[in-house]
């Protein structure tokens, strides 16, 4: 996509044929990046020292295990994870989609997460 672009995108068209664990980047903004994530299968345990990252739910359920607690996004809800916050997303059921923003150079850093 060019930088500037005025492309309207599809987000059902870009995922309803998608059958296994996708992120796609859509846009960037400013110093951040867009993408849609098409969930068929756990993440791993993990944190983003350097960004925040947004949640925006279109289809399905996401469940984001924290070390305390899960929270249980639904289609139209919200959720930001700070910065440095170990988490993991997951699907409830066999497949969830969302758009995710976060920090366009942002590092994820893997944790076992074992005894979380």
């Amino acid at each position: 996509m060019e930088p500037n672009s005025l492309t309207v995108l599809d987000l059902g068209d870009l995922t309803q044929a998608v059958t296994t664990y996708t992120n796609l980047s859509l846009a960037a903004v400013n110093d951040h990046v867009v993408k849609v994530s098409v969930m068929t299968e756990p993440y791993h345990w993990h944190y983003h020292p350097n960004s925040d990252e947004t949640f925006i739910m279109i289809e399905g359920v996401l469940l984001i295990d924290l070390e305390t607690e899960t929270i249980e996004l639904q289609p139209g809800q919200l959720v930001t994870i700070p910065k440095n916050r170990i988490h993991r997303t997951r699907p409830k059921g066999e497949r969830s989609v969302n758009l995710t923003v976060e920090h366009s150079d942002i590092e994820t850093v893997s944790v076992d997460g074992a005894g979380l």
